[in-house]
This record gives C-alpha cells, structure tokens and sequence, in this order.
C-alpha cells in the first residue's frame, strides 16, 4: 500500500486572545502556538496502521512554512516513512479548491492507493479540501470516514452521518478518504521514532517545482474574496437556574413570561 496523508499546520486559538491586524483581513498570530490538525492527527495514525497492517510507505505531505516542520517530522516519528512539504507565497491558502490543487499536483505522476485527509480544519473550519483533492486526482472519495477496510483492489469506509447513523461504501482503489475524529487513538512517538524521524527524506517544493502555474492557485484565480474579519461582538450571556426543580421550573417560567415568550 502506497498511501498519502495530507496534514495541516493550525494555531491553538483555545487559549490565546484573538486580534484582528489593521488591515482587517488578517490576524495577529504572534502569541499563537501551532501544531497538527486534529482531524489530520487522527489520519496519520490510520495511515501508519494500515502500512503495518498490509505494508507498504506513507509520505507525509503538507503545504506550511518551515516552522511546520516539527509538525512534519513528528508525524514520521510515528511512522511515515517520508514527506513532502510545500511553501510558496502565491498559494492562496485560504481557498481549499486551490489548496487542493497544489495537494494533487504534488501527488501526480507516483503511484498510490490511498490519500488521507483530516475531515476538517481546525483554524478555517472548511471541510472542502479533501473531496477537491479527489476530484483533481479524478479518483472515487469518501467523507467522515469512522472505520477503514482495506479490500482485493478496494476499500470498504464506514462513513459517519448525522444522527448517529453510518453508511458502508466500497471504492475502487486508488481512492481518497477524509479521516473522522474518533476513528483510532493517536499514538505518541517514542524516543527511538523522533531520532529516526531526524534521518528521513522531508523535500521542500515550490509551485516552480511541481509545474504548477502560480496563475492557476494564486489570489487571483481563487473565487473567495476576503472582505473583512472581525470579532463577533458578545451582546448577551447565558444563565444557570439553580435550586430544586420545583424552582428552577418556577424561575424559567418567570424569565419566559417577563421575555414575551410565552
């Protein structure tokens, strides 16, 4: 099995005060803290259990600056035998259809059986990278996958739907799967695994590199126009009713009655 697992470099907003730049479409990242994707951490495991499974190498491959690299090797260190990283100033990053370009055109011309994405990023929260990418590759996809089957020439997802259902599906080979939070339990890399990682092939392309037209994924060609990014103002707040549920029932239908709502 030759798979590719894509990753993505996000900052830690959970604890860091968030402030928009004066230019008003760009955010101050200076005290922000950065690391993998949650949902891409998830994919990297599943990737590496199937190489163990069934063989095979995985390469890692990820579009970020430098910094990213930590990321990157950390992801060998569990595993992956291999990776890819990609920077170059004109991608527009922002929009995942040309994000999903360069991610194919960085995959084109080797073989493969299996992409891996993460479901979701963490920072955009776009779910769209993924399902492009598989159309760039021209190759059958499945989203939010919860479980993964490889078949003779075909894998078998368990897609996560709403309301708790899943649905089977069955793809042909070579494929794309957008990897659910939940699937596996992530390992942690062991000692011996960060000294390997530091060994392992990390190649650095540009769009020049990869005979991508900067034309075909720069600002320009994307059709998502970032007007403005703010701070959602807080205009109200929450309340807990406490006390028995005699008087909580009492104190909601007070609030309910004083609201017009009832």
């Amino acid at each position: 099995m030759k798979t590719f697992v894509c990753i993505k470099y996000v900052p830690d907003t959970s604890e860091a005060e968030v402030k928009v730049n004066a230019d008003g479409i760009s955010v101050d990242s200076s005290r922000f803290s950065f690391d993998i994707n949650d949902a891409d951490n998830y994919a990297v495991e599943e990737a590496v259990q199937i190489q163990e499974k069934h063989g095979g190498a995985v390469t890692v491959l990820s579009i970020g600056p430098k910094e990213s690299e930590v990321m990157i090797r950390m992801a060998m260190a569990k595993g992956c035998d291999n990776a890819i990283r990609v920077e170059d100033e004109r991608i527009a990053a922002f929009d995942p259809l040309m994000v999903a370009k360069v991610l194919a055109a960085a995959i084109k011309g080797q073989e493969f059986d299996l992409v891996l994405t993460g479901c979701m990023a963490a920072d955009d929260g776009q779910m769209a990278t993924g399902v492009a990418l598989a159309e760039e590759l021209g190759v059958p996809h499945a989203a939010m996958v919860k479980k993964v089957e490889i078949l003779d020439g075909k894998v078998r997802a368990h897609r996560e739907l709403e309301g708790g259902l899943m649905e089977v599906v069955e793809l042909t080979l070579p494929a794309v799967l957008t990897i659910q939070t939940g699937i596996n339990e992530p390992r942690y890399a062991p000692i011996r695994g960060i000294r390997a990682a530091q060994k392992k092939e990390l190649k650095v392309v540009n769009l020049d590199d990869l005979g991508l037209p900067a034309g075909e994924v720069d600002a320009g060609a994307s059709k998502i126009v970032l007007e403005k990014l703010y701070i959602p103002e807080v205009v109200s707040s929450a309340e807990f009713i406490e006390g028995e549920p005699e008087e909580k029932a009492e104190k909601l239908a007070s609030i309910l009655v004083k609201g017009g709502l009832v």
